[in-house]
């Protein structure tokens, strides 16, 4: 098998690098991975507790996160200046979980079901930002085994986290940098830009754009973001929900080209504790796990991505036309 030549290309917010190859055709069958199931019906827990007819939180663990720090603060608890109840306890884990027993996928159930979730969580930020009690909460959805779900149940889990993520606050001082140089949203700009290019541009509709960044860092990797500016999903109001919704679903479905593989779906928006109004712009990230992590990749942090995004979207429109 001849090797390819990789194509380095460099996120223009965050800085971050990918290696894409550009100069042989993909093979889905190299890369595709049969989607594993995870619990069902009776084996349930979400099931168990689902509402009949509406979204509802599961608490899974109260207290889930434990810094513990440096290798030297570790050090210093096991020989007895710390203790275990010294050690910083926060956080939570939680799912909000679909109506009834529903396992299907995020485009299959009615728009409604997803509005439902989408308002849930910008309602649990909302009041976590009045709090006040914790920098950021994770929103995730985890759809097959490859991608870390244990349950088929239609889901997505919470976790509320003592401090910003690294990549988030990438994105944030990348964007104001951005700003500096160019004014006003690096994401605004990006909307603009891609929509009138087009050949990363997957979906657009009056309330947002799915594109295929250009330093994608996972095969048919997808952005949903939204058309309007706003940096905090929790100020977002139930017109652009109830719009957004199908946008978000568009996304999804986009993946029936390939097969529904295994996924990672999550929301990047703004810290709880930071204002960042007019340089970060809130928006969903879609990753399909199609393969494994290589060597390069860990050896070095750049991702190596076996389809070029302009050739992923005509791939993924074909489950659209």
């Amino acid at each position: 098998m001849s090797g390819g030549i990789w194509e380095l290309r460099r996120d223009e917010i965050t800085g971050w690098w990918s290696a894409t190859v550009v100069d042989r055709e993909f093979q889905p069958q190299r890369f595709h991975e049969g989607r594993t199931s995870g619990a069902r019906d009776e084996e349930c827990a979400n099931c168990a507790q689902a509402d009949a007819t509406t979204v509802t939180r599961r608490v899974l663990r109260q207290g889930a996160f434990h810094s513990v720090g440096t290798r030297m603060d570790a050090a210093a608890g096991e020989s007895g200046f710390l203790t275990l109840s010294d050690v910083d306890r926060a956080g939570s884990w939680s799912t909000l979980i679909a109506p009834g027993r529903e396992h299907g996928e995020l485009d299959e159930v009615p728009v409604a079901v997803v509005a439902n979730f989408l308002v849930a969580i910008r309602d649990h930020l909302r009041s976590a930002r009045d709090l006040g009690a914790t920098a950021y909460i994770q929103y995730v959805r985890n759809a097959g085994g490859q991608a870390g779900a244990m349950t088929d149940h239609l889901c997505f889990d919470a976790y509320d986290l003592p401090q910003v993520p690294h990549r988030l606050a990438e994105e944030i001082g990348g964007a104001a940098r951005l700003s500096i140089r160019a004014g006003g949203c690096a994401y605004c700009h990006l909307v603009a830009d891609e929509s009138h290019g087009g050949r990363r541009m997957l979906h657009r509709d009056p309330f947002g754009l799915v594109i295929a960044p250009f330093a994608s860092r996972s095969a048919f990797e997808t952005w949903i973001i939204p058309n309007a500016h706003g940096a905090d999903f929790a100020d977002t109001d139930a017109a652009t929900i109830a719009g957004f919704a199908s946008t978000l679903q568009t996304a999804v479905r986009a993946l029936r080209a390939i097969g529904m593989p295994p996924y990672n779906l999550m929301l990047h928006t703004a810290p709880l504790r930071e204002r960042v109004d007019g340089t970060y712009h809130w928006h969903w990230e879609l990753h399909p796990r199609l393969r494994p992590i290589g060597g390069l990749e860990l050896a070095s942090g750049i991702p190596v991505v076996p389809i070029s995004p302009e050739e992923a979207v005509a791939e993924l429109r074909r489950a659209l036309a």
